[in-house]
C-alpha cells in the first residue's frame, strides 16, 4: 500500500470521526492533494531550513476550522514526515473562571467573557514556549480548558508533551493580532462597544495587552498561516453553525448558545478580527482564502 493511500486513510478517519461531511469525498481528497499536502512540504521546508523547532502561529475567526486544520497538518506531517507535531491552543491558556469574575469585577464586567487579548495566562504561554526552546528538554505539562462548564481542567487533566517536538503549531483567533491605534477606539464598531463599553475601559485594556504581553508572546512564532474569512458575516453564521454541532454531539446542553447569544458572542471579537484580516492577509508567509461555502479557494505563499 502506498504512503499516499495510507495518509488518505487516515485523513477520511480523521474527518469522520469529526463529522465533517459537508463537502463530496472526491472533494476532500482534492483538498489533501491541493491544499493540504503542499502545505506540509512548505512547512517540512521551513523545519528543514531551521534546523530545529519550527514555531508556527495558525490563525482565523471562530467557525472558520482552524482546529481542523491544525489536526490535517499533523496528520500529514506525522505520517508523511515522520516529524515529532504538537498542536495547542491559545484556548487552553484561558484564566479560570474565578481570575475572570475578578477581572470583572475589578476592570470591567465584559472580561468575565473569555476570549480577548486579557482573558489568557499568558505566563502560562511564555513558559511553555521557554520550555519547548529549552537544550534539555524535560516534560511539559500544558493546560485544558473546558468549554461546556467555562473553566480550566485539574492539573491531573492538563496534556503531557514528553518528547520535544519538531513542529509546534500555535492555533487561535487571535495568534498574530496587532494593537490598534489609541484614536482607532474611540469610534464603537457594534453594540456591545457602544453600550457596554462606553468609557472604551474594556477596549483600551485589551489593546494595551495586545500591545505588549501579547507580542512577547507572539515573537515565539517563526511564521504565520492565517485563514482569511471572506466577509464578518461569514463569522457569525459559521459559529452559530458549530454551536449547532456541539448541541448534536454528548456534550451537556446547558451551555449552548441562542441565535441572539451569538450574536453578542461574536461582538467580542469583531475588532480584532478585522483588524487581523487587514494585517496578517499582507504579512502572513501563507494565506489561505475561504469562500462563503466555508471553503478554501485559494492558498497564497510568501517565501521569507
Amino acid at each position: 500500500m502506498s504512503i499516499f493511500i495510507k495518509l488518505k486513510k487516515k485523513y477520511l478517519r480523521f474527518l469522520s470521526k469529526e463529522k465533517i461531511y459537508s463537502k463530496s469525498m472526491n472533494m476532500h481528497v482534492r483538498n489533501l492533494k491541493e491544499i493540504y499536502i503542499p502545505m506540509a512540504f512548505w512547512i517540512n521546508k521551513q523545519y528543514l531550513k531551521k534546523e530545529k523547532t519550527l514555531f508556527l502561529g495558525l490563525s482565523a475567526s471562530q467557525g472558520s476550522g482552524k482546529t481542523t486544520v491544525a489536526k490535517i497538518l499533523k496528520i500529514i506531517l506525522k505520517h508523511f514526515f515522520k516529524r515529532n507535531v504538537c498542536v495547542v491552543s491559545i484556548d487552553d491558556f484561558y484564566k479560570t473562571s474565578a481570575d475572570r469574575n475578578k477581572m470583572a469585577k475589578q476592570k470591567h464586567p465584559l472580561f468575565k467573557t473569555r476570549g480577548v487579548p486579557g482573558t489568557h495566562d499568558t505566563n502560562l504561554i511564555k513558559l511553555f514556549f521557554q520550555s519547548l526552546k529549552r537544550k534539555k528538554f524535560k516534560k511539559i505539562k500544558v493546560p485544558r480548558f473546558d468549554k461546556s462548564i467555562d473553566d480550566r481542567l485539574k492539573k491531573n487533566k492538563w496534556y503531557i508533551i514528553n518528547k520535544k517536538p519538531q513542529i509546534v503549531i500555535f492555533e487561535g483567533w487571535c495568534v498574530g493580532a496587532k494593537a490598534g491605534t489609541n484614536a482607532s477606539l474611540k469610534n464603537p464598531i457594534n453594540n456591545l462597544e457602544k453600550y457596554e463599553d462606553k468609557k472604551l475601559i474594556w477596549r483600551k485594556f485589551v489593546n494595551q495587552k495586545l500591545k505588549n504581553e501579547y507580542q512577547n508572546i507572539f515573537s515565539f512564532l517563526d511564521y504565520y498561516i492565517f485563514m482569511k474569512v471572506p466577509n464578518f458575516k461569514m463569522v457569525l453564521k459559521w459559529r452559530q453553525s458549530q454551536e449547532v454541532k456541539l448541541k448534536k454531539s454528548n456534550q451537556t446542553r446547558k451551555k449552548i448558545m441562542t441565535y441572539k447569544e451569538i450574536k453578542r458572542f461574536v461582538m467580542f471579537y469583531q475588532r480584532i478580527t478585522l483588524q487581523m484580516v487587514k494585517d496578517l492577509s499582507k504579512s502572513a508567509a501563507v494565506v489561505m482564502l475561504l469562500n462563503n461555502n466555508h471553503q478554501v479557494k485559494k492558498v497564497l505563499y510568501r517565501d521569507k
